[in-house]
């Protein structure tokens, strides 16, 4: 009987000491809250839909890393 005192005298302490830890964080979110709050905003946080890319614009883009590729090639060759 007397390790499950000790067993529940340790879990009430452990409950105040997040009871405690967790005032800290609203006080925490308080203050920052005061800032800009996030709740009821309409900004959302979700990935933006990518716009699509025309052939042209891929042909342009890929001609350029060939070329980057190029030039490192050649300057890894000359060392």
């Amino acid at each position: 009987m007397t390790n499950l005192t000790g067993v529940i005298r340790k879990l009430q302490k452990e409950r105040q000491r997040v009871h405690g830890e967790m005032e800290r964080l609203n006080a925490a979110l308080a203050a920052l809250g005061s800032l800009g709050s996030l709740e009821g905003s309409t900004r959302s946080f979700a990935p933006k839909a990518r716009r699509p890319m025309s052939a042209a614009a891929r042909k342009k883009i890929a001609a350029a890393q060939r070329a980057r590729w190029a030039k490192w090639k050649k300057n890894k060759q000359t060392k």
